[in-house]
């Protein structure tokens, strides 16, 4: 019977389906699993969370209730919807001071309105996928916020630590606090030093039973430890007092003056939303940070917006505190080694089991003691990583202003005295240009320092007309920014002062800067309808050396008046742009006037760069550290993939990267003399071979006839054939399938020439060793080898490391190794 039957030939069958229509067949049930990771991180955040969370409920003055329930709405609401898979929401000491604020001036009940009514504004505000611009605000703005935060913080937990009760103010509780340590209580302040000496030993114990007493966190060590000992002593202190659940507050109706409510849901929705997305950052930079990390997906901040805009909708509506990203348990969570958002949900299950069941033994808790827990997150706020960053970056006034404000008047206060502080400090730097005109060896040069904008263009036109008609002039513009008033004045000048007779070249003098110009300034000017580097080049200085250059496309015979391939006699002009050809150009074809164009580009940009460390090296001859052996490949610019400049690599490139072993038939001596030189007379500390994706010699030895003993490959015809023979041990150690195969970290190789790409680096390496010099070297340690394989369409570079599994190619993270 045939196969295939026409249709309509047969009645059709009629199956009934297992499943609606366009709907996938049904699968095994998805089945609910925790990684015992996730596991052990939810129980290690839990038991910094539970005291953190009674400590900040009673900074600001609510029930202490309210602060379980925004610990577990922050994990369970925020932990699922969420956009930061590792981060950990829950009442933040970021908020105490806004939400003591608000319970003291309008109740609690009002307050859980505002939190309900600033979740409803973050929810809007991710639906309009704003989260990365408010990330634009100042480092030292929100820096400034925390530490002013955490100074409110300190202030007003000093008054409980010393047995008292705290005032709504930091100038008041400053005034109040002679008189508070005048009447102190003896057995409050002992708790508190035994809960603060705790936090500050525990993390310091010494030796392997000090590792292991580490893994219990310290926050709970501390209130645990002074728990106990004012339970066995018999102190009579300030406990912990949770109300029935039954008597708890919800939100009611908001009541007050509409634009102190207005206030207190901006101050609210601002330090939730701000604190949450710069933890979400963090986190990431964490995560990417640990060992074996691998590919970390990045947080989606406009989904962690919206997540943390439900928790706080929830939270307020159940009698809860505003929820936020909290540093502290998320750093916990990642250092635990939580892999998914399980851990932060599994925590607020666990807040809420200890809610309900552990409330006997939360009430056995001294308040000073949590005082003092809350005021060592207080002082650790101001963190002084942050003043050195913010003054290094000359933004200390700025940082000083917000800290300042928000200490005495109040966080959106503070904010907004910040923004001025930040605003000025931007318009002083803009305005503030220096211009000086000075001649050396009968060269005028005009030295720009800093932003060149309209308000510095009389005095750029006072220093520019101090150069003399017919002269040499430099411009040296050392600064990031021109406006298009100051580039106008500055190209109309060019244009006199050359049409006179005389010469200007325009260059920026500090390494690394690039003037934000329009090309044509530094390029010369461009005929209308010509394409330039302008406007068509999508190409940016990408390296340090600024060298790499976008073709031009070549016009079309009949536009040019001439064939494509015919060169320009003397005096022509050039027909894409006009102007008459130089000397050294005339007679040139398209080819040689592009190499042209590239060495002119070097000498007008690059050279002024490098030309210093470029004389040191012609005076002390090269050093370099390093060996380089890689691909002729073109894709392959070592000089990028490894940030490096003149004289730090030793470079040696032939089509495959090939290694050709002592005394191999056809035998290259180029590679042998090289690595010679490199290790005997340059002392070079490592070798490294390099192999890239796509490799056009991989591809030909796979595409070879293989040989076999009884009919070995005929001898290669061309110098190619024969010079890829020294890839046949590659090949080789690919086929041979008892030996484990050099592989990716992360996964498969794409297909055999990427495998064979892998397998190559190896084998090279192996050659390496059977140099002599290379090792001697070895044997003596003053020599390292190194093997990477760089993924041209990934840009991706892999480092060799040996593991218990092989070989394996391990993929190098973007993250700063120095820091």
């Amino acid at each position: 019977m045939s196969a295939c039957v026409p249709a309509g030939a047969t009645e059709p069958a009629h199956t009934e389906r297992a499943h609606p229509p366009h709907s996938p067949p049904p699968g095994r049930r998805r089945v609910f699993r925790v990684a015992s990771a996730d596991l052990s991180a939810a129980v290690a955040v839990f038991l910094i969370a539970l005291p953190l969370s009674l400590g900040i409920a009673l900074t600001t003055g609510a029930p202490l209730q309210a602060g379980l329930v925004a610990a577990a709405v922050g994990g369970l609401v925020a932990g699922r919807l969420g956009g930061s898979p590792l981060q950990v929401s829950g009442p933040a000491a970021g908020l105490t001071v806004v939400t003591a604020d608000v319970i003291h001036q309008y109740g609690w009940r009002t307050t859980c309105a505002v939190t309900v009514l600033a979740g409803l504004a973050q929810l809007g505000l991710g639906c309009l996928r704003v989260a990365r611009g408010a990330l634009a605000v100042s480092p030292a703005i929100v820096h400034g916020m925390l530490a002013g935060i955490g100074v409110t913080i300190a202030v007003a937990q000093a008054h409980i630590v010393l047995g008292g009760e705290p005032q709504s103010s930091v100038p008041d509780n400053l005034r109040a606090l002679p008189a508070q340590l005048a009447g102190l209580d003896p057995a409050a302040l002992a708790m508190s030093v035994l809960t603060l000496a705790v936090l500050l030993l525990w993390p310091r114990l010494p030796g392997r039973a000090g590792h292991l007493l580490r893994r219990v966190p310290a926050a709970l060590v501390a209130v645990a430890g002074a728990t106990a000992i004012a339970a066995a002593a018999g102190l009579v202190l300030p406990l912990v007092d949770l109300p029935s659940w039954r008597s708890h507050a919800l939100a009611g109706l908001p009541e007050g003056p509409v634009l102190g409510l207005v206030a207190a849901v901006l101050a609210t929705t601002l330090v939730c939303s701000v604190q949450s997305l710069l933890g979400a950052v963090a986190v990431d930079k964490l995560a990417s940070a640990r060992p074996g990390a691998g590919h970390v997906v990045r947080s989606d901040l406009d989904r962690e917006l919206l997540g943390q805009g439900a928790a706080n909708v929830v939270s307020g509506t159940l009698g809860g505190l505003p929820v936020a990203g909290v540093a502290v348990r998320s750093t916990a969570n990642v250092h635990a080694g939580a892999v998914s958002r399980n851990s932060t949900m599994l925590h607020g299950v666990l807040v809420v089991a200890a809610a309900l069941l552990l409330v006997p033994l939360l009430e056995l808790i001294p308040l000073a003691s949590l005082a003092a827990l809350v005021m060592a997150v207080g002082i650790r706020m101001v963190s002084l990583h942050h003043i050195r960053t913010v003054t290094r970056h000359r933004e200390v006034l700025v940082y000083a202003v917000t800290a300042l404000g928000v200490i005495s008047l109040g966080v959106l206060e503070g904010v907004a005295l910040g923004i001025a502080a930040a605003v000025g400090v931007a318009l002083h730097r803009l305005t503030r240009t220096r211009i000086t005109h000075t001649e050396e060896d009968g060269v005028h040069h005009v030295h720009v320092r800093g932003q060149l904008t309209f308000l510095a263009v009389p005095r750029l036109s006072r220093a520019l007309h101090l150069v003399p008609q017919g002269a040499d002039a430099v411009v040296a513009l050392d600064g990031s920014f021109m406006d298009h008033a100051a580039y106008e004045t500055l190209q109309d000048w060019q244009s006199t002062h050359t049409a006179r007779g005389g010469t200007v070249e325009i260059t920026g003098r500090r390494t690394g800067v690039r003037i934000a110009e329009p090309g044509a300034l530094a390029s010369g000017p461009v005929p209308d309808g010509e394409p330039g580097t302008s406007g068509d080049c999508r190409c940016r200085a990408w390296t340090a050396w600024r060298n790499h250059q976008c073709d031009r496309p070549s016009p079309a015979p009949d536009d040019a008046g001439a064939r494509p391939d015919e060169t320009l006699e003397s005096g022509e002009a050039d027909p894409r742009t006009g102007r008459a050809l130089s000397a050294p150009a005339r007679g040139r074809t398209p080819g040689g006037r592009q190499l042209a164009r590239g060495l002119s580009t070097f000498q007008r940009r690059t050279a002024p760069l490098v030309r210093g460390e470029l004389a040191r090296l012609a005076r002390e001859g090269q050093r370099p550290s390093q060996l380089f052996l890689t691909c002729a490949d073109s894709r392959v610019v070592t000089s990028m993939i490894t940030s490096s400049g003149p004289g730090d690599l030793f470079v040696v490139r032939n089509v495959g990267n090939l290694v050709p072993p002592p005394g191999a038939e056809s035998g290259d001596d180029s590679v042998a003399a090289a690595l010679e030189y490199a290790v005997d007379v340059l002392a070079v500390r490592s070798i490294t071979v390099c192999g890239h994706s796509g490799c056009g010699a991989m591809q030909a030895l796979l595409d070879s006839r293989p040989a076999s003993p009884a009919s070995p490959a005929a001898p290669a015809a061309t110098p190619l054939g024969r010079w890829l023979r020294h890839g046949g041990p590659s090949l080789e150690r690919l086929r041979d399938t008892g030996a484990p195969a050099p592989r990716l970290a992360g996964r498969p190789p794409a297909d055999d020439v990427e495998q064979l790409c892998l397998t190559n680096v190896v084998q090279q390496l192996e050659h390496l060793r059977a140099h002599e010099s290379v090792a001697h070297a070895l044997k003596e340690g003053s020599l390292e080898l190194h093997g990477v394989y760089f993924h041209v369409g990934e840009a991706q570079a892999y480092l060799l490391a040996e593991q218990e599994e092989g070989r394996v190619f391990d993929r190098v993270r973007d993250v700063d190794l120095v820091v």
